[in-house]
């Protein structure tokens, strides 16, 4: 009769090489050898506890892990507990530094909105005071470039042609802001404002060929009824104030299709923050001229004073008014390199809220129930936008 291993119903064991009188070093070789082949088939973990006793024990999963990360300490040399530790810590510092970013955005947007509006009340001249806030953002500009704080781009002839298109849609979009703040309540230009994403479409799917797609135009139904409403029902509107904050819709938002349509190459020195910088001072050299032609220098003591105006009062609030005005571009073009499109725009959207109750707290704006609801529904219409427009693919490349 067959037996079961020629038939192919057991499985023959490979042949051992046999020891004769083995020295004490090749058996403990031996042993390690016999132990190491069989752990694999057997699911086991060798453990070695000096030299002559072994023992085995079922490997778990925590074992193994432990096991993997003691090999990967000791290759690296430092203690497998430090690793996850540090990342955690420099996780949660990120996260800290992006909420005292996001902190700051608010709070110099904040002040920015309050003490602009407290100086076009009494001085209402907004080419000077815009004037004034591109000035002070060139000191703060040069002074970054200056003291190394930030690094000096290194910029063509060639470049500052292209930027300049991007130079004159961001003057006129911050001073159309500010003839519309001098006019109107600020929570009222905050709320047309909330039309951004409306003429970012329009101006996309003209000058770009991006179509959006039907779900982001749905989402922009609630943009534009609800400032349609809350215009309606504003105790300070005028069509001065409310075609000023759309004028300054349309040229931001043509900053954005320029800045894509242009395809800038930068340089590595020439990154989002020292672009605004570089704006901001084109901003300036482009805004002195037409200050002159126009409104004229307005800003001297003599005129002040002749006004009846407190001297010390109009330029204090104006100094901090254009100090925060910078830093709150600054700040978010900070956020920007650090976050994704889609989250800015949600945190622009909140900073929008932010503003509004703020503005309406501080100078006790009155606000009809119909305002408020069409307000509420135009800033929720931004929200949903800003997360369908991550869901839009994104235009294939020609």
């Amino acid at each position: 009769m067959q037996s079961a291993a020629a038939i192919g119903l057991v499985r023959p064991c490979a042949k051992r090489p046999v020891l004769r009188n083995p020295s004490p070093a090749g058996a403990r070789a031996a042993l390690r050898l016999s132990a190491a082949a069989a752990a694999p088939r057997a699911g086991l973990v060798v453990a070695a506890a000096g030299l002559g006793r072994i023992g085995l024990v079922p490997a778990s999963p925590d074992h193994e892990r432990r096991s993997v990360a003691a090999a990967a300490s000791a290759a690296s040399g430092k203690p497998a507990a430090e690793e996850p530790a540090e990342e955690g810590g420099a996780a949660l510092g990120k996260t800290l530094q992006l909420g005292v970013f996001f902190g700051l955005w608010y709070l110099f947007n904040i002040y920015f909105n309050i003490y602009n509006k407290q100086v076009l009340k009494v001085f209402p001249y907004p080419i000077n005071i815009t004037t004034v806030q591109f000035a002070v953002g060139t000191v703060i500009s040069l002074f970054l470039w200056i003291t190394g704080i930030l690094k000096r781009p290194k910029i063509s002839g060639a470049q500052l042609l292209a930027i300049l298109p991007l130079a004159i849609v961001h003057t006129m979009g911050n001073l159309f802001t500010n003839m519309s703040l001098g006019k109107v309540a600020v929570s009222f230009t905050h709320t047309i404002k909330a039309m951004e994403p409306f003429f970012s479409v329009l101006l996309s799917a003209m000058f770009l060929g991006e179509l959006p797609t039907p779900w982001v135009i749905l989402s922009l139904l609630p943009i534009v009824g609800g400032v349609a409403l809350a215009s309606i029902s504003e105790a300070s509107f005028n069509w001065a104030g409310f075609l000023a904050a759309m004028a300054s819709n349309v040229t931001f938002q043509s900053r954005n299709v320029l800045s894509k349509k242009l395809m800038l190459k930068k340089e590595a020195s020439l990154d989002n923050i020292n672009l605004f910088s570089i704006i901001t001072v084109m901003s300036f050299f482009l805004l002195a001229p037409v200050t002159l032609l126009t409104e004229g220098v307005k800003v001297t003591p003599t005129f002040l004073q002749s006004a009846g105006l407190n001297l010390q009062q109009v330029y204090t609030r104006s100094l901090i008014a254009a100090f925060c005005f910078h830093a709150y571009q600054q700040v978010s073009y900070m956020i920007l390199a650090r976050v994704s499109p889609v989250t800015h725009s949600v945190g622009n959207c909140v900073k929008r809220v932010v503003v509004i109750v703020t503005s309406v707290l501080f100078f006790k704006t009155p606000v009809s129930p119909i305002n408020s609801i069409g307000t509420a529904i135009a800033l929720a219409g931004v929200f949903l936008y800003s997360q369908l427009k991550r869901l839009q693919p994104k235009p294939k490349a020609a």
